[in-house]
């Protein structure tokens, strides 16, 4: 049995907002899914999935827009951008303008889904009943920039199914030495390579199935609140304070 780690591209229909069914659309074009299995899916098309659109038309102030959205952020006025972009903090991800898209979104502004490891969770309950598998995860992914880099990368911004975390603390490295801090960020690593492969153009491939990922620990239960940091403990908490909190 080949136990080589794949990533496979799933295509489907275009998912039309400012609504559509997701499941219709995954069922329609989704292989065979195997035990070990995590489903990485892009956010854009589970916020289409939930209504999650807004009429361009109609949104007199995208600015403010986006700060009803945020859950922190950094005033315009303090922004030095040449874009005008608004930085944001949004379910503890550093995302530009609250990870509202119009890209591919029918005249639109797509907003971040609701509710997002709930979804991830529903979603995943369908996918093991669907295909009678017990062990299957599920990511939801957006893409967002990285400091001092151009271009853009897959994060996640929810999980279910899995413990996140690889953690190598009390393991000794190859020259024997203690480590005492490390833990592999699972979702966040699967999400860069998948979000490239999904692409940012009209791929349509809104879905992509990580097969033969080692070291995954799966479960049913909630792990979201151990894999995030409290902000005021992050090693980037002088650079947080900037960001405004709504109130």
């Amino acid at each position: 049995m080949d136990e080589t780690m794949q990533f496979i591209k799933v295509k489907t229909r275009v998912m039309v907002p400012p609504k559509d069914d997701l499941y219709a659309a995954m069922d329609a074009a989704m292989p065979k899914l195997h035990e070990g299995d995590i489903v990485l899916i892009t956010s854009k098309v589970v916020s289409i999935h939930q209504g999650r659109c807004v009429p361009v038309a109609q949104v007199l102030d995208k600015n403010a827009l986006i700060i009803k959205e945020a859950e922190q952020y950094i005033p315009i006025a303090k922004t030095s951008n040449p874009w005008g972009v608004i930085l944001t903090i949004k379910q503890h991800t550093l995302i530009p303008t609250s990870g509202i898209d119009e890209s591919n979104a029918n005249g639109h502004y797509i907003l971040w889904p609701r509710k997002i490891n709930e979804t991830a969770r529903e979603i995943g309950q369908h996918l093991r009943k669907k295909y009678r598998v017990k062990k299957l995860g599920v990511i939801i992914t957006d893409s967002h920039t990285v400091p001092m880099r151009w271009g853009t990368i897959g994060v996640s911004i929810g999980f279910w199914g899995f413990n996140p975390l690889k953690d190598y603390r009390g393991a000794k490295d190859i020259f024997g030495r203690k480590l005492k801090f490390t833990q592999a960020n699972i979702p966040d690593a699967l999400s860069a390579l998948a979000v490239m492969l999904m692409g940012e153009g009209n791929e349509r491939v809104p879905i992509v199935i990580a097969r033969n990922v080692p070291g995954i620990r799966f479960s049913p239960r909630s792990y979201y609140r151990s894999f995030v940091i409290n902000p005021t403990m992050d090693l980037y908490a002088p650079l947080l304070k900037v960001f405004k909190k709504k109130r």
